[in-house]
């Protein structure tokens, strides 16, 4: 049994991984520092330190001590450095340096990326990919990066099956092994929910909407009957939109990589649920991550949000000490996914087999569930569920919620959905263009959707 204290971590709207604010891990066995990360994984590589380098004489070589520097490329906070990953493993391997190059923005770290990759130049020994940007990876560049499905140790069933599939190659290779994934819950406020005469114990909770995210709605719909103060039900519609899009098996590419997002049912019914939310005003009509939503938790000014792990970090930090005993967490309506992300070991570099075990190694299901519980960013490996620091963690500010098995359980039910090389661009243009035309500025249903649809045909190639 593991108790985990958490502060934020990841992903940023589908664009990566952000900062997470320290917080702590606490185990039946000993107090731990964490730090996790927020938003899905955001950030960090800027073309100025992409370069490490793999395919460059640079940082990579043998220094006059005789150790080889491996350089791993991330963006935003891994935590691999913050849990002590790297230290453990140059003491098991004396012949080894780890040189971490780090972008705080996935949006500089992968525009530098791809432009290396071009060049045949200036990588890191590893090189970070979010979840949104996989695909393309997968799907234009996959012949630059070590196969991973051949690789000599690499063994397939660690891994959850639907993030090992995200990696593929439409050749078959794999061209990164998973890291972490954001399996979703419902964090609520126990003591807004008493106070609009809803259940507040967690199991009472989770049967409210278990198995429909339209019931979701509907308890969002009973609580504005009753709603204490002039508080919300959620925080926003975009954050509904997304937790009820990722349970679909489709959202905006096929099977056969056609954006098929206009005519898909995932999307026009989470669209639908969405705008249900904010025509009922049931939604606190705030942007996650803006400040205002970061005020909101502090005031609480409302009594629900859609949560991976990752989140529950930036809750404590937001909402407070004051708020200790009025959050809890249960199961999302249906399992689904936010965030996430791979390490890759591209071809040709100087230290191609030593970066490979050292990938290995810091992917392996034993490393990830030592993350988890120092830094709650939850494994992708599904062999990491079984482990102490991931069976039956709760969390102390969450009322002691059991989020291992939670999120594990969520982990396991999340679909296969098929990804896309702009999943990241139509994502956030439906959320912050489309959804929030509606929810901000008064515009109706039908020209938010126009006005998203508009611009991803600007920018996407249908």
């Amino acid at each position: 049994m593991a108790t985990i204290r958490k502060t934020s971590t990841t992903e940023k709207r589908g664009e990566g991984r952000a900062h997470a604010p320290a917080g702590r891990v606490r185990t039946t066995r000993h107090p731990l520092r964490t730090r996790p990360l927020a938003y899905g994984l955001t950030a960090v590589l800027g073309a100025a330190m992409l370069g490490g380098c793999a395919q460059d004489s640079g940082g990579s070589s043998a220094s006059a001590d005789g150790k080889t520097t491996v350089s791993v490329g991330v963006f935003g906070v891994f935590g691999y450095k913050q849990a002590g990953l790297y230290d453990e493993y140059e003491k098991l391997h004396p012949n080894i340096r780890i040189k971490e190059n780090a972008i705080e923005r996935n949006e500089n770290y992968y525009p530098a990326l791809l432009n290396h990759l071009s060049a045949g130049s200036g990588l890191s020994d590893i090189q970070a990919v979010e979840v949104d940007n996989i695909n393309e990876v997968a799907g234009l560049h996959a012949d630059k990066f070590v196969d991973m499905a051949k690789a000599e140790g690499v063994d397939k069933s660690h891994w959850l099956s639907w993030k090992w599939s995200q990696a593929k190659a439409p050749g078959g290779q794999v061209v990164g092994l998973g890291t972490d994934i954001g399996p979703m819950g419902i964090c609520y406020r126990k003591d807004l929910f008493e106070k609009a005469g809803l259940p507040s114990e967690r199991d009472e909770v989770g049967k409210l909407w278990k198995g429909d995210w339209s019931k979701y709605v509907e308890t969002g719909e009973r609580y504005m009957k009753a709603a204490p103060g002039d508080t919300a039900f959620t925080d926003g519609a975009a954050g509904l939109y997304n937790g009820a899009v990722s349970s679909y098996p489709v959202k905006y590419y096929d099977a056969d990589g056609k954006l098929v997002y206009k005519k898909s049912k995932g999307v026009r019914e989470s669209w639908d649920l969405a705008m249900r939310a904010v025509e009922g005003k049931m939604t606190g009509k705030l942007k996650q991550f803006d400040k205002e939503w970061d005020q909101a938790y502090a005031n609480g000014a409302f009594a629900s949000v859609v949560c991976p792990p990752w989140m529950l970090g930036y809750i404590k930090e937001k909402a407070g000490e004051k708020a200790a005993d009025k959050w809890d967490v249960a199961p999302a309506p249906k399992p689904g996914n936010w965030g996430g992300s791979f390490l890759t070991v591209p071809k040709g570099g100087k230290h191609e087999k030593e970066a490979l075990k050292l990938a290995q190694w810091l992917t392996a299901p034993k490393q990830q569930a030592r993350l988890f519980e120092k830094q709650a960013s939850f494994p992708s490996a599904k062999a990491a569920y079984d482990l102490p620091e991931v069976k039956g963690a709760k969390h102390p500010y969450f009322g002691d919620a059991p989020i291992g098995d939670i999120f594990a359980e969520a982990a396991e039910g999340i679909p296969t959905i098929p990804l896309g090389p702009k999943d990241g661009v139509v994502k956030t243009t439906i959320s912050d263009i489309g959804i929030l035309q509606v929810e901000q500025q008064g515009k109706s249903p039908e020209e938010g959707w126009n006005a998203a649809v508009k611009k991803i045909d600007d920018v996407v190639e249908n």
